[in-house]
């Protein structure tokens, strides 16, 4: 834009420089004219004669021009100032926004210093702080690597320790297994001796106890050997029977059913007789079902109850199970006979022999 100023100002003052000397021409080639001619009523006067016509009217329409030539270079002068008055406000306007601009220009610029000195001293403060936390960390670690040292040197001692005690552990669980052992072998030989004790006895269960009210226990066991198995006293006379009684001694009247009781036998094959009877058939008296089974002590029966599956497991397996005092299980297998005392050593027989 400046550019095209510059080169319309220049244009300008070209065309008024030419105007100024076709104008000076102009007037001189007139006033010489003029001044050797003399004036115009002169020239009329004096060389009416000599001068033609057509240079008359040639001098007025020059006349003419020349004035017309004047008024439009005044025009085109004025025109001019008032275009360079324009372009010089212009020229104010801008310059004084090119001032505003320089002005903010330096703002920014001292702005932009200010910032530069205050990230200079934040990344000196940063710098400051980065290095004391790097001395921090440092002593920080040297405590840790002592402290790790002396839980390293701890966790040595425990596992000394730890080694000790699971060494003592060992020993204590090895001594509390051979005491479980002994407990257990304690416990099945006392079980025996009472299931030994108590081979000679019958349980009778089912019994009503409003019978003990008219008879005794013995007279009524009697009457019940003859009612379901008369070939006994047929062969043997009358059972002789050591003792009698109901378990428990005293009577409950909360409890719904009746008590069970017990006959101990003089002769074990009297007793055992009458318990292959009671196998076979019911026993019945007055009327009223009575349960014969063998008396064992509560772990036994516990154990029967258990074998008795694993009984019929073994029968299904074409193995011939029995079932031996107390509660011993034996099976002919090949020709041989295995006894097992526990359920578990004849679950592990039967998977060894399946595999």
């Amino acid at each position: 834009m400046r550019g095209a100023r510059a080169q319309t100002n220049t244009e300008s003052k070209e065309g008024v420089n030419m105007s100024k000397q076709q104008k000076k021409k102009k007037e001189t080639t007139i006033d010489t004219f003029y001044s050797a001619n003399g004036t115009e009523g002169e020239r009329s006067a004096n060389n009416k004669s000599e001068i033609p016509a057509n240079w008359i009217q040639a001098v007025e329409e020059l006349k003419t021009q020349l004035r017309e030539a004047e008024d439009n270079w005044k025009k085109n002068f004025k025109i001019m100032i008032s275009h360079l008055e324009t372009e010089a406000l212009e020229l104010k306007q801008e310059n004084r926004v090119l001032k505003a601009k320089i002005k903010q220009l330096e703002n920014e610029a001292k702005k932009m210093k200010d910032e530069t000195k205050e990230m200079k001293d934040e990344v000196k403060r940063k710098k400051d702080d980065l290095q004391r936390k790097s001395d921090q960390k440092e002593k920080d670690d040297q405590t840790s690597s002592d402290e790790i040292q002396s839980l390293k040197t701890r966790i040595q001692q425990l596992e000394l320790s730890d080694l000790t005690r699971q060494q003592y552990t060992i020993k204590q669980n090895e001594r509390n297994e051979n005491i479980e052992e002994n407990m257990k072998h304690l416990i099945h030989k006392t079980d025996d001796l009472e299931n030994h004790l108590r081979r000679d006895n019958l349980r009778i269960i089912g019994l009503p106890e409003d019978h003990d009210k008219r008879k005794s226990l013995d007279i009524i066991l009697q009457e019940i050997i003859q009612e379901n198995c008369p070939n006994i006293l047929a062969q043997e006379g009358k059972v002789a029977i050591e003792r009698i009684h109901r378990s428990p001694p005293i009577f409950n009247p909360q409890m719904t059913t009746p008590r069970t009781v017990i006959a101990k036998f003089k002769n074990y094959e009297t007793r055992e007789k009458i318990l292959q009877a009671a196998k076979k058939k019911s026993f019945r008296y007055h009327g009223t079902t009575a349960r014969i089974s063998q008396d064992l002590v509560a772990s036994t029966l516990k154990d029967q109850k258990a074998r008795n599956m694993i009984f019929r497991k073994a029968r299904k397996l074409g193995l011939q199970p029995r079932i031996n005092y107390p509660s011993k299980l034996t099976i002919f297998l090949h020709g041989k006979v295995w006894s097992f005392n526990t359920i578990e050593e004849f679950q592990a027989f039967v998977k060894k022999k399946h595999t």
